[in-house]
């Protein structure tokens, strides 16, 4: 096993070659053993200004914001204040959702684990007042019900912009000074950004995208999401050693540096522990704690969380047994290339784990009959249609709606291959990556219910 030094050296001397190599503007890193952090940073914050990238530069770590929005939310449990199986309507009886009996279900478990069931991917902006996230809470009124409460995994973006309303409500604060008073301050972090107006005091990163395939990667248009979605990961942002700094607090059973106990004694174990299992979808977790991403590996578990936003990637890695953690910052390209590289170097040189290899498609796919498959399985963001032609290739059409439309993204097409069991995969890499798609569940004629790569997209009509 290699030396924090040793890693401190490698990383110094490989990051600004990687990050030449999956064309990525700039990169932050900071590593966590026990005690010790190492950092480095290298690239260009905005390819525009040419501004260079430092280890005080904040980079917006989108979802794994759902991690700070877990620990809010597991400190009042601490408390006394919720009970993660008592119905949400218990403290939050404005809550409701297109399918009134769901409502009346939903726990903050199911909201923590991503099993509620309702759309997820909801990012209307309700203006950038404190009361946005309160607002956000009506634009949910009609949001439709996927599937039953608790039955499966679908991530949800929503429901933790929900979870951060019930932080607001329960604390009698917005939720960004919720976040401040209860986590950043007593962790003692010093360069932490909740909105565009705090991170304009820093060296802040912009995130770089690619509108169409093969054009390069420049300045988005906008900076961040909008702030009802906040507690989702809409715009916090810091540098990758106060990323760790939290980390590590989850590392040494909810203690700040400092000592003072920021979760009771178990707490975050039980935040870490397994709650509901994932079908295989590749770079995401195997199965999933309260809030917390898990990769269940033959030497134990690797927790943690990735994140966008608009041209931004963040990725959390954290090997428990090890007291290590991981934090790579970037700023658009082929950012899982680079995670799966150097994060996965990293992990594999400070402790007995390795990251999970990414997927790849069958050297000779087996053509198979997908009348299964083929249909539309629409969202909110998205409308996916599966064909088969007269030759047997399969396609995936990928029509872009609602926010992601007003971005510019465009129609994608790509061709499927079979993976295995009710799985297909992409058959050429969309920036480094092949993404299983699983299809799960049936409508009563023989068809899959739900297409699943993460979210569960239901199908058109059923």
């Amino acid at each position: 096993m290699s030396s924090l030094d040793d890693v401190r050296t490698w990383i110094a001397g490989q990051l600004p070659a990687l990050i030449a190599k999956y064309d990525v503007p700039a990169a932050a890193v900071a590593v966590l053993r026990g005690d010790e952090v190492v950092e480095h940073a290298t690239g260009v914050l905005h390819r525009g200004t040419g501004v260079e990238a430092t280890t005080d530069a904040v980079f917006q770590i989108g979802s794994i914001t759902k991690l700070w929005t877990s620990t809010l939310v597991m400190q009042l449990v601490d408390e006394g204040l919720v009970d993660l199986d008592e119905p949400l309507r218990t403290y939050l009886p404005d809550f409701r959702i297109g399918d009134e009996e769901a409502a009346t279900r939903i726990t903050t478990r199911m909201l923590l684990d991503h099993t509620a069931g309702f759309e997820g991917d909801i990012f209307t902006d309700t203006g950038p007042g404190d009361d946005a996230v309160e607002k956000y809470l009506g634009v949910l009124h009609e949001v439709p019900q996927l599937f039953p409460p608790g039955e499966q995994f679908s991530y949800n973006n929503a429901g933790f912009c929900v979870l951060g309303r019930l932080v607001e409500v329960l604390r009698e604060k917005t939720y960004d000074a919720a976040l401040r008073e209860h986590l950043v301050a007593p962790l003692g972090l010093t360069h932490v950004a909740t909105s565009p107006y705090e991170a304009i005091m820093f060296r802040a990163a912009m995130g770089h995208i690619e509108l169409e395939p093969g054009t390069g990667f420049s300045p988005a248009p906008v900076w961040a999401l909008a702030r009802s979605n906040a507690p989702a990961g809409a715009m916090l942002a810091m540098a990758a050693r106060d990323l760790v700094g939290f980390a590590r607090m989850h590392l040494e059973d909810g203690r700040a540096s400092d000592g003072t106990q920021v979760l009771a004694p178990g707490t975050a174990a039980r935040m870490h522990e397994r709650q509901v299992d994932l079908p295989y979808l590749g770079v995401m977790g195997d199965s999933w704690g309260l809030g917390f991403e898990r990769f269940d590996t033959p030497t134990g578990a690797i927790i943690g969380h990735d994140g966008s936003t608009i041209g931004q990637n963040a990725f959390l890695r954290m090997v428990p047994e090890a007291g290590l953690a991981v934090a790579l910052l970037t700023n658009g390209g082929d950012t899982i290339s680079l995670y799966h590289d150097l994060v996965g170097h990293v992990v594999a040189e400070l402790s007995d784990a390795t990251l999970p290899p990414l997927p790849v498609p069958p050297a000779d796919p087996e053509r198979i009959d997908a009348s299964r498959y083929v249909g539309t399985y629409s969202a909110e963001i998205v409308d996916l249609t599966v064909s088969q032609d007269d030759d047997g290739r399969i396609w995936l059409d990928q029509v872009p709606k609602g926010m992601f439309e007003e971005l510019g993204e465009k129609p994608q097409r790509q061709e499927l291959v079979h993976f295995r069991g009710d799985s297909l995969i992409n058959a050429v890499p969309e920036h480094g990556l092949h993404i299983p798609h699983a299809f799960v569940g049936d409508d009563g004629d023989g068809h899959a219910l739900y297409l699943h790569i993460g979210r569960a997209f239901r199908r058109a009509g059923a």
